[in-house]
């Protein structure tokens, strides 16, 4: 029935690709390595295009990287490192995870509409939260960071699995995300940019 709705397949992969993209707004490689374990064990079908992300070798690799990121996160001045590296890092796996849905859209419309919604929508959340992590470090000396990683952490995971299992309700979280980021990033920016020029 679903089915005969008219390019249902392109909205399902829509919702999807920013449920997807949004995971790698919190962490690069674990909605990665999810995508790569459910695709390995044929859980979710995956294109000839990117049949390398259900390999054997992307899921050992990507489930190492997965396991680095959560725990470089809890170190202290490592986790600032990260957060300059994040919003790109996080942009080229929004759009490479958004890309996996619309394989059959045709080269230049596929990358086009997933740099903009993919890696729109992972750099937005992901720089949501190195704002945070800054009003953490500056507000609490760095003692409130793991609480943000840890809530960046199980927001990935989440955040991948509705995209599998009920896009639709991780497009819709996404779409509350970003408005909440441009919303409270703003402030916070303000406020950091407030706090550095009364110490100057």
């Amino acid at each position: 029935m679903l089915d005969q709705i008219p390019y249902f397949t392109y909205i399902l992969g829509a919702f999807i690709g920013i449920g997807l993209a949004a995971a790698t707004g919190f962490r690069v490689f674990l909605p990665m390595f999810a995508v790569s374990l459910a695709s390995y064990f044929n859980w979710i079908p995956m294109n000839d295009q990117f049949e390398w992300l259900s390999s054997l070798p992307t899921l050992i690799t990507t489930g190492i990287a997965t396991v680095v990121e959560i725990l470089a996160y809890y170190i202290p001045y490592v986790d600032h490192l990260l957060d300059t590296l994040s919003v790109p890092l996080a942009t080229v796996a929004g759009s490479v995870l958004f890309a996996s849905q619309f394989a059959d859209l045709g080269s230049f419309p596929q990358w086009a509409l997933a740099l903009i919604a993919g890696g729109g929508t992972a750099a937005t959340i992901s720089s949501g939260f190195a704002g945070l992590r800054a009003a953490s470090t500056a507000t609490t000396g760095g003692l409130g960071n793991s609480v943000v990683g840890t809530t960046e952490t199980a927001g990935a995971g989440i955040m991948s699995i509705l995209a599998m299992v009920l896009p639709v309700l991780a497009a819709i979280f996404a779409v509350v995300l970003i408005v909440l980021v441009w919303i409270y990033g703003r402030k916070v920016w303000r406020k950091l940019r407030a706090n550095s020029k009364e110490n100057v």
